[in-house]
């Protein structure tokens, strides 16, 4: 599976995933135009990683704002991340937000109360 790797844009966020080290990282702003374009790529990823072998999936995510439909996608990857962790699939989510961006913490915290699987809210340092 190839990785991907997706350049900011000033309504999109950036996108990494590392195969082999089961990691996908979201970082920025996410209000884009398509959100299907932005994001089946990603629920790909995902999906045919969950799919092969056992390796745990970490999301580390550093996202600052998100629109309706944004929202929307994050929930449908949580969707297949819960239901891997129901599989018995190792998987987690790490939230990183600005300690003076309390809403994007509250936001994390609503995600969070719909998954069982680990799932980190974490101010960033610095």
């Amino acid at each position: 599976m190839q990785d991907l790797t997706i350049a900011p844009t000033q309504s999109t966020p950036a996108i990494r995933t590392d195969f082999a080290a089961g990691r996908l990282e979201l970082r920025g702003d996410s209000y884009p135009e398509n959100t299907y374009e932005l994001f089946e790529p990603l629920f790909l990823w995902v999906k045919h990683y969950l799919a092969s072998g056992e390796q745990a999936l970490r999301l580390d995510l550093y996202l600052l704002y998100l629109n309706t439909s944004s929202v929307k996608a994050m929930m449908d990857i949580f969707d297949l991340l819960e239901s891997a962790h129901r599989k018995g699939r190792g998987v987690s989510v790490y939230w990183f937000y600005d300690p003076q961006n309390e809403r994007v913490a509250e936001m994390a915290e609503e995600f969070k109360e719909d998954c069982s699987f680990p799932f980190l809210i974490e101010p960033q340092a610095g």
